[in-house]
């Protein structure tokens, strides 16, 4: 599996941006999916994620209510709708594919990573 994440971008507090995930590969339906961020200086967290079936997701909760994960199988792609972004959610923005878990699982310990894309947040 590759993936290519994409969205990221400047935006002033409050704002909003999507990150898009591409997907290759015909297994991509059965794996759990996710978004970590990375800030300067500090771990990357994980900040949501989907079950391959996307009928459960989880998020952090710096994140929960504001951000939104979603994924369509039929295009290979995970999403990432964010939303009164704060300051503090400044970071390289990573999506992570997770062969291993299962299919309804939202735990996710990937073993595929896209590259990051970086998403700014200031005035």
């Amino acid at each position: 599996v590759q993936l290519q994440a994409s969205g990221g971008g400047l935006v002033q507090p409050g704002g909003s941006l999507r990150l898009s995930c591409a997907a290759s590969g015909r297994t991509f339906s059965r794996y759990p999916m996710g978004w970590f961020r990375q800030a300067p200086g500090q771990e990357r967290e994980v900040v949501a994620s989907i079950s391959a079936s996307a009928g459960s997701a989880y998020y952090a909760d710096s994140v929960k209510g504001r951000f939104t994960v979603s994924r369509d199988n039929s295009k290979n792609m995970v999403y990432l709708q964010m939303n009164s972004l704060k300051p503090e959610d400044t970071a390289v923005y990573y999506c992570a594919a997770d062969s291993s878990s299962g299919y309804y699982s939202t735990n996710l310990k990937p073993d595929y990573w896209g590259q990051g894309t970086l998403v700014t947040v200031s005035s």
